[in-house]
């Protein structure tokens, strides 16, 4: 768990696929090693700006998630983003990700 000004950021670990809005034939396969209610960080080989939009999905785990989002910085390893829109269907999606988190962060050694 990482508390900062963003909120709590988990470690993570799931498959995801990446591409430009408006490009969705151009997924790039990555993982999510950062997660938050507010965005994640995906390790991907993809090269995009700051400030595009991307259509994002996580899987390999038990339910998928899907959402838009905002490349907030880029890294040589991937990309931070930043969630802009959650279809309803896949917002308890993320709760029920975040609540396991941070239960497992609480869980008594």
């Amino acid at each position: 768990m990482y508390p900062d000004h963003r909120g709590l950021r988990f470690a993570f670990n799931a498959s995801a696929d990446i591409a430009p809005k408006g490009s969705p034939r151009a997924f790039v396969p990555g993982r999510v090693t950062e997660l938050s209610l507010q965005g994640c960080f995906v390790e991907t080989s993809a090269k995009l700006d700051v400030h595009n939009l991307v259509l994002l999905k996580i899987s390999g785990l038990d339910e998928p998630f899907e959402a838009e989002a905002t490349v907030l910085y880029a890294r040589a390893t991937g990309v931070g983003l930043v969630f802009r829109e959650i279809a309803p269907e896949f917002r308890p999606v993320l709760q029920k990700w975040m609540l396991k988190l941070l239960d497992s962060q609480l869980a008594p050694i």
